[in-house]
């Protein structure tokens, strides 16, 4: 055959072959997916006998469902019954067995799925869906007191069994070593003071712990103008840098540091000579604190951090409505170093400006962000000064943490974003780990991750909500969230997390609010302190 013709003959089968290629190949398509009725791809909370419904355009190949439409948990293949329906063009998949309760689940259904003329699916269908809650008691019901007991109790491990060998004082977390923290110390200082009058420890034995943490503050930790860094390193009393430029005094995180401390001065009031020594070591500490330092001297605010190398560069005001009226309070009650009420009313309240006065679900807010931010807020401050009758010309402050507690209940029970797992048992929003890092909870940056501290250290001002939380957490939840230190720091059923972490600032308030819940104790012996009284007149509260 001539050369010419072979070509001739080469580019019409080319043609030829380019054509068919292009023509789309027949196929069926994915309809509908449903599980438990919910058509969701990435459906929640679904049960461990789920049944799920898909429909296709055309009718199936039995033979190739098996190959072809699967379920995996944890990697591992599910057995399950596929059953057609609707004139063979829809499944029913029902596992074999029952899933494991809160985990998670994918659904493949390759494209090599084959209908009844042969066709191939058109796209690959994938989703996934979580299983729900065992509602189920996990531990023996008990009385209501005695729970509460053992939630502190386990709780306190944390200070106590894990405090740092050296220095005594709090590890941030359950990882940080030989980090340790100034403010979580404080808490912890005043969990060891519950941890006496419930018998957990002995008197001696929680002397002995206080007198070490105040030793070593004294002897070995680098003070700023009297004021301690955030983060120590427990061995050295070295400070450990918080972030690049704060790495000198931390004022807010001594306040805590000093509520701790001034309460201890209060309760070791024996006249033997290891309770006076004690009280002589936190007097020390607490005389040589330079509030008004962090004025910058002359400003009517007081400044957050003071570094050696960095001076005032953070620059950060301290101002309401948060956590740190714990810190113009002391500063006011200094005998040494004390601050005018000017300062208070000008940087802390802002002349009023820290006011809201807004209603949320029909409920007042006198101070702060809408909705009342993360619930620390209410609980930092008020584990030492009690809140119940104290009032300025600000606010009612029993009110303000009454008011933010159930505005954070109810937008849990109400639960706008559709988070699995938020119920009226299930609610507290604060700062706290999360699954994606750390960040301060409230309605207004809303992550799906519930704190159990938010709603237990509530317990003075949502009674029953919290005690609700408590139970629902123990309880129902507590073969996934109560360990050796008490609750994990934060879960998230949503995305089925559970922190691994236990922190400082975290598990004190749930020792000290169940405390000043039950009896008061430590709001007592902190209101006691006549150097706080004198700070609280100066400011104008009542109290």
């Amino acid at each position: 055959m001539p050369k010419v013709q072979l070509i001739f003959l080469g580019i019409i089968w080319l043609l030829l072959g380019c054509r068919k290629e292009d023509k789309p190949e027949e196929q069926f398509n994915f309809i509908k997916y449903s599980i438990d009725g919910v058509q969701s791809f990435k459906a929640k909370g679904t049960s461990i006998e789920p049944q799920i419904s898909i429909y296709f355009s055309d009718k199936l190949n039995e033979k190739s469902l098996k190959e072809n439409v699967k379920i995996f948990g944890n990697t591992l293949e599910v057995p399950v019954k596929i059953t057609l329906i609707n004139n063979d063009s829809a499944i029913i998949i029902t596992p074999e067995l029952k899933l494991e309760y809160l985990t998670e689940y994918d659904l493949v259904i390759d494209q090599n799925l084959k209908s009844n003329k042969g066709l191939r699916l058109s796209s690959r269908v994938e989703a996934s869906f979580s299983t729900q809650v065992d509602t189920k008691d996990k531990f023996q019901r008990i009385e209501d007191d005695d729970l509460l007991t053992l939630v502190q109790q386990k709780t306190f491990n944390y200070f106590w069994e894990f405090g740092h060998p050296v220095s005594g004082m709090a590890r941030e977390r359950n990882t940080s070593g030989d980090l340790v923290t100034t403010g979580g110390t404080g808490f912890g200082v005043m969990s060891i003071i519950v941890a006496i009058e419930r018998g957990f420890i002995s008197r001696d034995q929680g002397l002995e712990r206080i007198e070490k943490i105040a030793t070593f503050l004294q002897d070995k930790a680098d003070r700023f103008h009297g004021v301690f860094p955030h983060w120590l390193n427990g061995n050295t009393g070295k400070t450990i840098p918080f972030s690049q430029k704060d790495d000198g005094g931390d004022l807010v995180e001594t306040s805590f540091l000093m509520a701790g401390m001034l309460c201890a001065s209060e309760y070791f009031n024996l006249s033997l000579p290891q309770e006076i020594k004690i009280r002589q070591i936190i007097k020390g500490l607490w005389e040589t604190v330079e509030w008004n330092w962090h004025t910058k001297g002359t400003e009517n605010v007081l400044y957050w951090h003071w570094s050696p190398k960095y001076q005032w560069e953070m620059n950060h005001q301290i101002k309401g409505w948060n956590e740190a009226l714990i810190t113009y309070i002391l500063a006011a009650a200094s005998p040494t170093y004390p601050i005018n009420k000017t300062v208070y009313e000008k940087g802390w309240a802002s002349n009023g400006s820290m006011k809201n006065g807004r209603s949320f679900y029909d409920i007042p807010l006198p101070l702060g962000p809408d909705y009342g931010g993360p619930l620390f807020f209410s609980h930092y401050s008020f584990l030492g000064i009690d809140p119940r009758k104290l009032k300025d010309q600000y606010a009612d402050y029993n009110q303000q943490s009454i008011n933010h507690s159930l505005m954070n209940y109810i937008y849990c029970t109400k639960n706008p974003r559709g988070y699995y797992g938020y119920h009226e048992a299930c609610w507290g929003l604060t700062a706290s780990d999360t699954n994606q890092g750390y960040s301060a909870h409230s309605p207004t940056n809303d992550r799906g991750v519930i704190t159990p501290t938010a709603a237990i250290s509530s317990i003075p001002f949502t009674p029953e909500p919290s005690m609700k939380a408590l139970k629902y957490f123990y309880y129902v939840l507590g073969d996934k969230i109560f360990r050796d230190y008490g609750f994990i720091d934060a879960f998230n059923l949503h995305h089925i997390w559970f922190a691994n972490s236990y922190l400082a600032i975290d598990q004190g308030p749930i020792i000290v609010m169940i405390e000043n819940y039950r009896s008061g104790l430590i709001w007592n012996y902190t209101m006691k302190n006549d150097d706080i009284k004198k700070g609280l007149d100066k400011l104008g509260f009542t109290y």
